[in-house]
């Protein structure tokens, strides 16, 4: 279930398979609708105009936008993931705003996938799908056992590096120009000890304040982004040809 315009929009953008669109009947004449209901019409999504009150009963949010969606979203395996530049690894991270946030992260780096391992929060519930800000239609989101990950992983020679807050290289010297597979473990307690010890890299982003550790979500957009930097470092401009050697 999708709600409010600006994520059901990114879904018919993204040819999303809707159901059907349900919106609050005194709200349907708003101008704020008028561009997602002409998209939806033009794509020939069926729209139902709800009695006043209804909407607000099987909606998520307390005080729910006036229009919600029912969709297919796509499921991604482990096998339909490209390894050829970065993948986030979600392990334990229970928080949905920290885990859309992610996915909106590595998005927005162009990352390849976001694998969920362990107790995860559930990638398609309406927090997360709200906090991806329709990146979670962009990009690979699979739900997978820490076990089948590894050996994923490892058939695609994709560097494993888990995140600790302390004890590992500093995360600008990790380098990520070769397919990586960044681990971010659980908000309170980080990665356990098994999973980073499975990895074969582990990476820590300096601190000079008085604070214990980052965000989950922060210090994921920072490493992410920090890999970006540097694979597009690594694109050499072709020199141009002197008329001499044509």
């Amino acid at each position: 279930m999708l709600e409010g315009p600006d994520l059901i929009l990114a879904a018919l953008d993204a040819s999303i398979e809707f159901e059907a669109i349900y919106v609050d009947g005194p709200s349907i004449e708003d101008e704020s609708l008028a561009s997602v209901l002409s998209a939806a019409s033009d794509q020939g999504v069926r729209i139902f105009s709800l009695a006043r009150g209804v909407l607000e009963k099987v909606a998520d949010t307390q005080t729910p936008q006036p229009v919600l969606a029912v969709v297919r979203l796509p499921v991604a395996e482990l096998g339909d993931v490209v390894t050829s530049g970065v993948v986030m690894v979600l392990h334990d991270l229970r928080d949905p705003g920290n885990a859309g946030t992610i996915v909106r992260s590595a998005d927005a780096a162009g990352a390849d996938a976001v694998i969920f391992t362990g107790s995860s929060v559930d990638p398609f519930n309406p927090k997360t799908l709200r906090a991806t800000a329709g990146s979670i239609f962009h990009l690979p989101v699979v739900v997978a056992s820490l076990d089948d990950t590894f050996d994923f992983l490892a058939r695609g020679s994709v560097c494993t590096i888990a995140t600790v807050v302390q004890g590992g290289r500093n995360f600008r010297d990790v380098d990520y120009a070769a397919p990586a597979a960044i681990f971010i473990g659980n908000e309170a307690t980080g990665l356990d000890d098994a999973t980073i010890a499975r990895c074969e890299q582990r990476a820590s982003i300096p601190m000079r304040g008085k604070s214990e550790s980052l965000n989950a979500a922060i210090a994921a957009s920072l490493i992410v982004f920090e890999a970006l930097r540097q694979r597009e470092d690594t694109i050499v401009t072709p020199r141009p040809r002197n008329l001499e050697e044509s």
